[in-house]
């Protein structure tokens, strides 16, 4: 059975804040599901259409492709799954951009490590749950009553292009 969709952009924009607030993801290739790991998303505030990982170039994710970002917030109040390609990410400028002691903690010979791989993850189709569904929705739930398109309102599929 299908129901209706909440606002995209607005839980867009409440993805957006929880996963800079937290902004840890579980990554995998579409193609290597077993080999999921758990990364540390760069974003730029400027750019909604695509995230930046550090990785190194034996990893699994080094053979790029398509790919899915999985993302629990802080609290559990946001949820997404999103679609995405993943490159190699080339720009010096960029790699300056989201450098730091954390990052570098990782590499033995810092930014210019063997090893060091920058990936962008060009973002594709997203779907996103908000569980914050009020006091009423609550109630609600706990009578046992059907609150489906109360919880419709917080969910969609978009697209983060």
């Amino acid at each position: 059975m299908q129901y209706g969709q909440g606002d995209p952009e607005e839980l867009k924009n409440k993805f957006w804040h929880a996963i800079a607030d937290s902004p840890f993801v579980f990554l995998e290739r579409n193609d290597a599901p077993d080999a999921a790991v758990v990364m540390t998303a760069q974003l730029d505030k400027n750019a909604d259409h695509s995230i930046w990982f550090f990785s190194h170039k034996d990893s699994d994710l080094a053979k790029m492709g398509r790919a899915v970002a999985t993302f629990a917030g802080k609290g559990h109040e946001i949820f997404a799954r999103i679609e995405g390609t993943l490159t190699q990410e080339l720009s010096r400028d960029r790699l300056e951009q989201h450098w730091s002691n954390f990052v570098e903690a990782w590499y033995k010979g810092g930014k210019d490590d063997p090893n060091l791989l920058m990936l962008r993850m060009d973002l594709g189709e997203a779907e996103i749950w908000s569980t914050k569904l009020g006091a009423l929705t609550t109630g609600k739930m706990m009578l046992g009553m059907d609150v489906r398109e109360e919880g419709a309102e917080h969910h969609a599929k978009t697209s983060l292009r």
